[in-house]
C-alpha cells in the first residue's frame, strides 16, 4: 500500500531514480578521471625521455621504456648519489613524527576526553585556537629558536618542532568521547592504573582514528618543503622534496628524470597507505556510527 501510494502521488519518481543513478555514476566516473590522470602521466612519463614528454600531442604510452630516468634519479644530475639519504632523511623524519604524534595526541585527547577537571573546556579551546595560526606566521620565530639552540642541520631540527599535533589531539578526542567509560570503570575495579588502562584497553581499541592519524601526519611530513628548506643547508640532511625541486632549479631540466623521481617518491606513500587502508577507511564507518 504504501508503495502504491508513493507511486500515486508521484509517478515519475521511480524513473527518475535510474537517470540520478546514471548522472552520479557518471560525476564520480569523471572524478576518477582527473583524479588518476596525473598519476598515469607521472608514470608513463618516467620511461619517457624528455623529448616525448615535451612533444605535442601527448602520447600517453611509452614508444621504449627508457629505464635511464630511474638510474639518474638515483644518481643525481651531479653525479652526487646523495639521493638515497634524501629518501632516509625523509623517512626517518616522517615515521619519527608520525609515531610521537599518535601517541602524543593519544594521551592528550584521552585525558581531555575522559578526565573531568578544571579548566578542561578551556585547555581545549587553547589547543584548537593554534589550529588557527598558520604556519608562516611563526616559522621565522621558529627558526631563530632552532638556530639558538643549534639544532639546524640535524634530525632533531627537523623532528621537535612537529612533535605535537592540534589537529591530532582534536581527532583523539573527538574519538574517545564517544568511547564507552563502562570498559573504564570496570578496569579500574579490577586494580588496573591509569597507564594500564590506557595501553591495554584504550589504545588498541582507535585503531581506525590511528591509523588515520598516522598517515595524515606522515604524508605531511614526507611533502614537507619549507621547513626543511630554512633548516637543511648540507645535502646530506635535504629531504626528498628539496632532492626533487633540484631537478627544476636546473638550467637543462631532464623531465624525465624528475618524473622518475617523484614515481619513487611516491612508493612509500601507496605502501602505507595500502597496509593501513583497511582502518583508514573503516575509521570514518565507526565514527558515522559511533556518532549516529
Amino acid at each position: 500500500m504504501a508503495n502504491e501510494a508513493i507511486t500515486t502521488a508521484d509517478p515519475t519518481l521511480i524513473r527518475r531514480i535510474p537517470w540520478l543513478k546514471f548522472v552520479s555514476w557518471g560525476v564520480l566516473l569523471l572524478v576518477l578521471i582527473f583524479t588518476l590522470m596525473p598519476l598515469v602521466f607521472m608514470v608513463t612519463a618516467s620511461f619517457m625521455t624528455s623529448s616525448q614528454i615535451v612533444r605535442m600531442p601527448f602520447s600517453w604510452i611509452p614508444e621504449s621504456f627508457y629505464y635511464q630516468n630511474y638510474v639518474k634519479a638515483v644518481q643525481g644530475n651531479d653525479m652526487a648519489w646523495t639521493f638515497p639519504r634524501n629518501i632516509f632523511n625523509s623517512l626517518v623524519v616522517a615515521l619519527a613524527v608520525a609515531i610521537t604524534t599518535v601517541l602524543i595526541a593519544s594521551i592528550t585527547g584521552y585525558g581531555i576526553a575522559k578526565f573531568k577537571f578544571r579548566g578542561r573546556n578551556f585547555i581545549f579551546m587553547l589547543i584548537m585556537a593554534t589550529m588557527m595560526i598558520p604556519f608562516e606566521a611563526i616559522m621565522i620565530p621558529l627558526y631563530m629558536v632552532a638556530t639558538g639552540l643549534r639544532m639546524q642541520d640535524s634530525y632533531v631540527g627537523l623532528i621537535v618542532p612537529f612533535l605535537v599535533s592540534a589537529f591530532g589531539v582534536f581527532q583523539m578526542r573527538q574519538y574517545l568521547t564517544t568511547f564507552p567509560s563502562e570498559f573504564l570503570d570496570a578496569a579500574r575495579v579490577d586494580g588496573l592504573n591509569e597507564f594500564s588502562i590506557f595501553w591495554r584497553i584504550v589504545f588498541p581499541n582507535c585503531a581506525p582514528v590511528i591509523a588515520t592519524l598516522g598517515i595524515l601526519s606522515f604524508r605531511g611530513q614526507w611533502d614537507n618543503l619549507l621547513w626543511p628548506l630554512l633548516i637543511s643547508q648540507s645535502e646530506k640532511m635535504k629531504t626528498i622534496p628539496l632532492y626533487i625541486t633540484k631537478f627544476s632549479e636546473e638550467k637543462l631540466t631532464d623531465e624525465g628524470a624528475m618524473m622518475a623521481v617523484a614515481m619513487i617518491a611516491s612508493i612509500p606513500m601507496f605502501i602505507l597507505f595500502g597496509a593501513l587502508s583497511k582502518y583508514f577507511i573503516g575509521g570514518a564507518a565507526v565514527y558515522e556510527s559511533r556518532k549516529g
